[in-house]
């Protein structure tokens, strides 16, 4: 019997358009108790022109046969291997004996049991059949090699029997059969696919190199398995697949490892479920190719975890990375060489890199993120899209970035030093191609490859930096956004290059008003750009309502600001309105942002009445840039 499960991550349209039968379902709860919500029809207009990226993902096909499922059981018919000390015996076939190392020539069940000095368990077969290592309180340590060494095998599977307690330990240094030879390489090395199951446990101490490794597929389905590496911890060269089991691993370089480089179709890993507490001195997970979680618990501390970024200084070298703390090498969470998918699972990371990466694409469409990060929360070098899922970025430079970045759907909060969402190539801003803009001003550059498309969901951001920053263009149909933005005058709470259509959903960004930005005139729905004449103290409260009264915002930002950018599907053409600095609400409040209950006491600072798509009110102390206008 085999069971095949087939994990997708594969020709997957990464920017979705919103359709009308289902914008209802990409608004947030704190959009939708707007007193007017935006109809799916309005919605389906605006996003019939939206553009969208496509990015062919791998498919990821793990096969997992009955034997991987099914731990082997010590029976009085098979084979019996016993380490006693500095020596072996066996009882049955299969198996040959050299002092303190085991050699197993056949295929078929083998129970080892006992404690190993110094010596190895090797599997050396020609059959085509699959040779079981059943682990039932074993010992084994060997100076000079692997304790486990598949040398040859159609494939090995390893069982921890039920109850059983394990340990494999090597030394610092092997010796190798010729001077040509850099294998084995692990404490439990395999040369083909290897298997782990059962429900015992295994712990392993690498001190050669690397803890369990196998150079073709690696698929651990069960088992408690403790793995402590001077260098990676697991590793499967093809693949690494996991269904269950608990998994901690402390390495001196990457945690989990899948490095095939030569096969596009291979160096993926796959993750449906366990449990992983991984400490790294490098990336917490890597694959070559594609890496899918769709299930499982996740705890990584990568390069000793985040550090405070610094940043968000005022005209800081547009688009140049900045981050004092840029290591040389890789000490990420989560990092894949094309895909990274999360599709389910809860994943906490502290890493001092990127928490999660991809050299090309990256798509989540569920799960529960907590992210704290030295660089980039999440960072996709060509297109991140965000379907679902809650993601919480507690500390990073920067929250969001890649050139195409979407979002869809799910909930969303994250703080950086620097930029909060950033849709450009992180290499400089710019990338091949992109030409100066008509009119810009120092460093203005427009490109045709970066873009920001907000379809639905929740985002809050708190940014030291630019709240939104887009080396392009920007367009909204639906969701709700707020921002916390910067507090000097060098960033702003919105920053993007050519166009920003909003035409649906819900927006406030407050912060400085020096480089403060609105949507453009081309949009769709009204937005209004109010400058205080002075900076407002954090946690003051600012509230907009109609003549008659309605409200339509009630917001406390948690920095000092001077600027409120708001763009609502209240705000009508021809109606005037309120603004009040200060007072109470007696309504809910999430993030910040007030909804039902009452406004009551503040002082009333200005009213205005819309005139067009985009209206700017207040001081004019901080400029009015709307409609794209480059910063320097």
């Amino acid at each position: 019997m085999k069971t095949k499960i087939l994990l997708l991550m594969a020709a997957l349209i990464l920017a979705l358009s919103a359709c009308s039968g289902g914008t209802a379902g990409l608004t947030d709860s704190a959009y939708a108790a707007q007193p007017t919500a935006v109809t799916a029809e309005e919605t389906s207009t605006a996003a019939s022109s939206q553009q969208t990226a496509e990015t062919a993902f791998t498919p990821v096909s793990v096969e997992y046969e009955s034997e991987d499922l099914e731990p082997s059981v010590a029976t009085a018919g098979i084979s019996s291997i016993e380490l006693v000390g500095d020596s072996i015996t066996v009882e049955g076939t299969g198996a040959t004996v050299d002092g303190s190392v085991v050699t197993i020539t056949s295929a078929g069940e083998y129970g080892i049991s006992g404690t190993l000095d110094d010596g190895q368990i090797i599997v050396d077969t020609q059959d085509e059949e699959t040779v079981y290592l059943i682990l039932d309180g074993v010992d084994i340590t060997c100076s000079t090699s692997a304790p486990i060494y598949v040398r040859s095998a159609e494939k090995t599977v390893i069982t921890l029997a039920d109850g059983s307690e394990n340990t494999i330990a090597d030394g610092a240094s092997y010796v190798f059969e010729d001077a040509e030879s850099d294998e084995p390489n692990a404490a439990v090395f395999s040369k083909d696919d290897l298997t782990i199951n059962g429900s015992g446990s295994l712990t392993v101490t690498a001190n050669y190199n690397n803890g369990i490794a196998s150079k073709d597929d690696l698929k651990i389905t069960g088992g408690d398995i403790t793995v402590n590496a001077v260098n990676d911890g697991i590793k499967g060269r093809d693949s690494i697949a996991v269904l269950d089991g608990a998994i901690t691993v402390t390495a001196g370089a990457d945690g989990l490892q899948s490095n095939n480089d030569e096969d596009p179709e291979r160096g993926y890993i796959a993750i449906e479920g366990g449990i992983f507490d991984i400490t790294a001195g490098l990336d917490g997970i890597q694959a070559q190719t594609s890496l899918l979680i769709s299930g499982g618990e996740i705890s990584i501390v990568a390069g000793g975890g985040s550090v405070d970024s610094g940043g968000g200084s005022a005209w800081g070298g547009r688009g140049m990375e900045g981050n004092p703390n840029q290591t040389t090498e890789s000490a990420k969470g989560l990092k894949a060489g094309v895909s990274l998918t999360i599709t389910a699972g809860v994943i906490q990371i502290d890493s001092l890199d990127d928490g999660i990466h991809s050299d090309d694409s990256i798509r989540i469409d569920g799960g529960d993120l907590l992210l704290a990060s030295g660089d980039d929360g999440i960072h996709a070098d060509a297109a991140l899209t965000i379907n679902g899922g809650n993601l919480n970025i507690t500390r990073s430079y920067e929250g969001l970035e890649s050139v195409v970045i979407t979002i869809n759907k799910g909930t969303i909060r994250l703080t950086a030093s620097d930029d909060g969402i950033n849709a450009s190539s992180g290499n400089g801003g710019t990338v091949a191609g992109a030409q100066p803009m008509r009119g810009g001003g120092p460093g203005g550059f427009e490109s045709g490859d970066n873009y920001l498309y907000i379809n639905g969901g929740y985002v809050f951001v708190d940014a030291n930096g630019d709240g939104i920053d887009a080396n392009g263009a920007i367009e909204m149909t639906a969701g709700t956004v707020i921002v916390n933005g910067p507090t000097n005058d060098g960033n702003g709470p919105l920053d993007y290059l050519g166009a920003f259509d909003i035409s649906g959903g819900f927006l406030v960004a407050v912060g400085s008003s020096g480089m403060a930005q609105a949507p453009s005139t081309t949009s769709t729905q009204y937005s209004v750009l109010y400058n205080f004449s002075s900076p407002q103290a954090a946690g003051t409260l600012v509230h907009l309502e109609t003549e008659s009264g309605q409200e339509v915002l009630t917001f406390v930002p948690t920095k000092q600001y001077q600027s409120v950018l708001l763009s609502s599907p209240n705000l009508e053409n021809g109606s005037s309105y309120v603004v009040y600095s200060g007072g109470s609400s007696s309504g809910a409040s999430t993030d910040g942002l007030f909804t039902g209950g009452s406004h009551t006491g503040g002082t009333q600072v200005a009213s205005f009445t819309i005139s067009g798509m985009v209206t700017g009110a207040g001081s004019s102390a901080g400029g009015f840039r709307g409609g794209g206008r480059p910063r320097p």
